[in-house]
């Protein structure tokens, strides 16, 4: 098939190209690069079948070519980047799903669309479920991202019920492995780069705060499956193993043999207290549910970051 992939030089990008890549597809990758890592893209270049084209897509992509499949994966995900790049997330929560849209409309493709778990807000049920409507401060801190792919949802759903497009929407949860960026700020990495240095990892607030973590290729994995799947519903897809933040940190640094400590700094308003997928319409609708075992995948990111600090 003839595939685009938006924002291949982010984290799961980059490995859901390599993925469709190895199945023999031909992929054009598409990036602005404000947060993708042009190494991603040095490396993506080496397959013979992958055509890489810098570019935003708040601004309609200027090609001919057609296309079987799009994933939308652009958009700055970092909490890190909900401080610096408001605009930026909303613009391309908007105006650049639309020109993907009208793009999919054009080729008649289907789009698969890397929504979040953040469209749930700080939950009031727990685990998610895909019915759950969410508790998000539209003012807060955090709103520029949940409600900019809340509204990208919408925008979707609009999309497929006037015209008949081929949609599918993935509610990403908390997604772990090789090549994320070192300095975004997510817990994994901050914990991560700390325990290799030996510095006290910081944990925001008491650290009973739950989060529950995917590896990368199983998200992958669900990802491919929902683009050849027949549901039109939001998908969870996240591990539904979930774990308190202290004890990550815990966890981290037992797998680095760090003799670092933990420290506690203030929480950041909005922060959602729990976070866990149910992902009972992905394992009926998808036959899918993660592989990859917490402790093995930490292993395998840590590996990676001692490698590439």
């Amino acid at each position: 098939m003839r595939i685009l992939v938006t924002g291949c030089a982010g984290f799961i990008g980059f490995h859901l190209t390599a993925r469709l890549l190895q199945a023999g597809h031909d992929v054009l990758g598409v990036d602005n690069l404000s947060t993708g890592q042009q190494r991603s893209v040095a490396d993506l270049r080496a397959h013979a079948r992958f055509r890489f084209r810098e570019h935003d897509i708040t601004n309609p992509l200027p090609v001919e070519a057609r296309f079987d499949q799009i994933y939308n994966l652009a958009c700055p995900a970092s909490p890190a980047d909900f401080q610096t790049r408001r605009l930026e997330i909303l613009a391309t929560c908007s105006a650049g799903v639309k020109n993907m849209l009208e793009l999919a409309r054009r080729c008649d493709a289907r789009l698969v669309h890397a929504s979040t778990s953040e469209v749930y807000g700080d939950p009031q049920v727990h685990p998610q479920t895909e019915d759950y409507r969410g508790s998000v401060n539209p003012i807060g801190p955090r709103s520029c991202y949940d409600e900019g792919k809340r509204f990208a949802e919408a925008l979707i759903t609009a999309y497929r019920t006037q015209y008949g497009l081929e949609t599918r929407l993935a509610r990403v949860f908390n997604t772990y492995g090789p090549r994320m960026r070192p300095d975004d700020g997510r817990c994994l990495p901050n914990f991560i780069n700390q325990a290799l240095r030996g510095e006290p990892l910081t944990v925001y607030g008491d650290g009973k705060q739950t989060r529950s973590f995917c590896y990368v290729t199983d998200l992958v994995d669900g990802l491919v499956r929902l683009a050849s799947c027949d549901v039109v519903e939001p998908v969870n897809l996240g591990n539904p193993s979930e774990i308190a933040i202290n004890d990550l940190a815990h966890e981290v640094i037992r797998l680095t043999g760090s003799d670092s400590s933990v420290s506690h700094t203030p929480a950041p308003p909005d922060d959602p207290q729990v976070r866990c997928p149910d992902i009972t319409r992905a394992r009926r609708e998808l036959d899918w549910k993660p592989l990859v075992e917490r402790s093995e995948g930490l292993l395998r990111t840590i590996e990676w970051f001692k490698s590439n600090s």
